[in-house]
């Protein structure tokens, strides 16, 4: 390499350690802020979001915990490249010893290789969870040269598999270990820099991991000096199109030490620092929640549910359990029982031969106790099954309060929605059943004012058969030819005569006059007892459809929340 280049490729070194020195310097406490936030959305978001989408992030959470919980001492860098790139060759170089195979036969690299400077004991349980053979392990120790290799006290070095070999369990081996290491050092060569798999298939990969990608052209020794510049810009063009602009670009060459000196001084600066796993774990917590980022919306109001569409709900339900049929049926009981109370006393009794209407359902009547008890046996009413057109009803009001609920949420949340809101419709015939049957519809007891009226009856009753017997008694004594009796008269009517007659007559003004009483009485039981009905099947609606949905929709606030706190 010429002066020149040397000097422009200096002065790079030098903005890139100013730059790893100062620039996002990770708090660790942030960081495991931020990816318990991410472990929160997943659980938020398990049962209403296709697992597909949340494998990332539950990569994210296992990787981050068994990474933090290991070595902070140690920094992971992998030397990534395709096959010919020469990074064995520079991995071999930075080592400043022959650890790793090279060789014509491609390719070459079937296995990761590690390099450890520092004692191996304190890396081996960081190189078993990334998977590192232990007799690929190697410990960068000398006592001739251990001085100089004291700044890199802490790098765990990596030569990886080759990513285009035509083994494919060779690139799967290189998928999982750059979704592990700290820091990647990507190995390009002068001939195939600008690879489309190179830079489609994993350059452009790394956008979210600019702060832990380092780019070298390596072989550079093979190129003109005054085509070096040339080839650098040309690939720093490339990776700023794959949106890696800033990453730092080097020249290498393995075969001269003095080409490695500016990468050897960026690994430098990297261990110096320990915050490339906090940076790279940082870089996977933007990648993860930029990929999640299409599930959240705006909010969603929950309580627009309970306002806004209960009340289309409990019409659809009210009418598929028949309650305008119980209304009509207690107002008619109310109707009845008064008449059983309040009318006159001789007829009473072919009154309550007539089978009450309530008691034709089934429903709390005269002698029907009301259960309470949730544990006991369900009561079953005679309410007539719903039809069909109510059926759909209810169906179609189910959906509105889905979609009315989920109508500015992204997918796939409006189907978990659907889904939450139709997943006990199953349940909702013997729940609307039970609740009617267990509704207290207001007319169990008899008013005061039937008693005082059906005293009256009696009095009057009792009166005009009074007047009857008094009369008999008139006529028997007249057909004995006993002496006569003297009636107590009442103008020109006898006592006896005004009795039976002013009874029979009171009585039937009486049954009268309470008539439109009654009447009025029945309509309010009525309407007392269809809003008791609506009520108790509003509660059903609340909990078979409404709380689902409000399940749901609160997992979408605690998901939008937990992945706000995890983008900071």
């Amino acid at each position: 390499m010429s002066a020149a280049t040397g000097r422009s490729v200096g002065d790079l070194v030098g903005k890139v350690r100013d730059r790893l020195r100062g620039d996002r310097r990770v708090d660790p406490d942030a960081l495991l802020a931020r990816v318990e936030a991410v472990e929160r959305f997943v659980r938020a978001t398990t049962d209403h979001v296709p697992e597909d989408r949340l494998g990332p992030a539950h990569t994210l959470v296992e990787r981050a915990g068994a990474r933090l919980a290991l070595s902070r001492d140690h920094t992971v860098v992998a030397l990534a490249g395709a096959t010919g790139s020469g990074k064995s060759s520079l991995f071999n170089a930075l080592a400043r010893l022959d650890l790793s195979p090279v060789g014509v036969r491609r390719p070459t690299t079937g296995v990761a290789h590690a390099c450890v400077w520092g004692p191996l004991e304190g890396a081996n349980r960081l190189l078993d969870w990334i998977g590192v053979l232990p007799r690929h392990r190697f410990v960068r120790e000398s006592a001739l040269d251990g001085d100089d290799e004291a700044a890199l006290h802490g790098l765990v070095l990596l030569d990886l598999p080759d990513f285009d070999s035509v083994e494919r369990a060779h690139r799967l081996e290189v998928e999982r270990l750059l979704g592990l290491v700290d820091l990647v050092v990507w190995v390009v060569d002068p001939q195939k820099y600008a690879d489309r798999v190179v830079h489609t298939g994993y350059l452009r990969g790394f956008q979210q991991h600019r702060d832990v990608t380092v780019v070298v052209l390596n072989q550079a020794d093979r190129l003109p000096p005054a085509d070096l510049p040339v080839v650098l810009d040309d690939l720093r063009r490339l990776l700023d199109a794959d949106g890696l602009d800033g990453v730092p670009v080097l020249a290498t060459s393995a075969v001269d030490p003095a080409a490695t000196t500016d990468l050897r001084g960026i690994l430098e600066t990297t261990v110096t620092q320990r915050q490339a796993a906090l940076r790279r774990l940082a870089g996977d917590v933007d990648a993860v929640t930029a990929g999640l980022a299409d599930l959240i919306g705006p909010p969603a109001a929950e309580d627009d549910v309970d306002r806004n569409t209960v009340r289309e709900l409990t019409d659809a339900l009210a009418a598929s359990a028949g309650v305008p049929a119980v209304a009509e049926a207690t107002e008619q009981a109310y109707r009845h029982r008064a008449a059983a109370s309040t009318g006159w006393p001789v007829v009473r009794g072919w009154r309550r031969l007539r089978p009450d209407p309530l008691r034709r359902l089934h429903l709390p009547g005269p002698g029907t106790p009301e259960v309470d008890d949730e544990t006991a046996p369900t009561p079953l009413t005679s309410v007539p099954d719903p039809t069909a057109a109510q059926r759909s009803a209810v169906g179609l009001a189910v959906r509105a309060v889905a979609a009315k609920s989920s109508a500015v949420l992204p997918a796939p949340w409006p189907a978990a929605v659907t889904t939450a809101a139709r997943s006990r419709l199953g349940d909702l015939p013997d729940a609307l059943d039970r609740a009617v049957a267990g509704t207290d519809l207001g007319v169990g007891g008899r008013p005061v004012w039937w008693r005082l009226v059906g005293g009256l009856q009696w009095l009057v009753t009792l009166a005009a058969v009074a007047g009857l017997g008094w009369l008999l008694v008139g006529y028997a004594v007249r057909a004995l030819q006993l002496p006569a009796l003297e009636y107590p008269m009442i103008g020109a009517v006898p006592l006896p005569t005004a009795l039976l007659l002013g009874g029979l007559l009171l009585g039937l003004l009486v049954a009268l006059a309470v008539r439109p009483l009654t009447s009025f009485a029945a309509r309010r039981a009525r309407a007392r007892a269809e809003s008791r009905l609506r009520a108790a099947v509003a509660e059903v609606g609340r909990e078979h459809v409404v709380a689902p949905v409000r399940s749901v929709l609160q997992a979408y606030a605690q998901a939008r929340e937990a992945l706000a706190a995890a983008g900071r």
